[in-house]
């Protein structure tokens, strides 16, 4: 079977996202949505809330399996995991010059390919950050997640 992995810590999941992992799904048999906690950044959401609100988007993708990353290296996970390939969204060239010092490293480490895949154009504007920072302005989001994030996202703020 031929797997990849997406990483990333989908504080939270948006449609750019979305779009990539989806496009995985065309080039790889299994896809893995490895969902990291970075313990020097400040989540919006738990751990366990982002899992759910992944599983719960490609819910309709049999391909797609939702994993916690722990800490650690993607390539040795890559490895354990037997993965081809790590598959990562670019929006641009300065996610380009980010990434591709990692993929050499992980590809020189255990042998695990990176695989960039072009962001849809109509999205490229989009990040998590971005999102919840026009979210916490007033700002309308709907169309920049999915309906289960955008729900999330408003019980959030009903918690708060």
């Amino acid at each position: 079977m031929r797997r990849a992995i997406c990483p990333g810590s989908f504080d939270p999941i948006h449609l750019g996202h979305v779009a990539v992992i989806r496009r995985a799904c065309r080039l790889f048999e299994e896809v893995i949505v490895a969902v990291s906690t970075n313990p020097n950044k400040k989540h919006r959401f738990d751990e366990q809330t982002r899992l759910r609100l992944v599983r719960e988007v490609f819910a309709d993708q049999p391909a797609v399996v939702v994993e916690p990353l722990k800490a650690g290296l993607i390539a040795d996970y890559a490895a354990d995991r037997d993965a081809v390939a790590l598959v990562k969204g670019l929006r641009n060239g300065a996610d380009y010059d980010y990434e591709l010092p990692m993929a050499t490293m992980n590809r020189t480490l255990t042998g695990v390919e990176t695989v960039f895949v072009p962001g849809e154009p109509s999205l490229l504007h989009l990040s998590s950050t971005l999102v919840m920072e026009v979210h916490g302005l007033d700002g309308d989001v709907s169309n920049f997640v999915p309906p289960q994030v955008l729900e999330a996202i408003k019980g959030r703020d009903r918690a708060a």
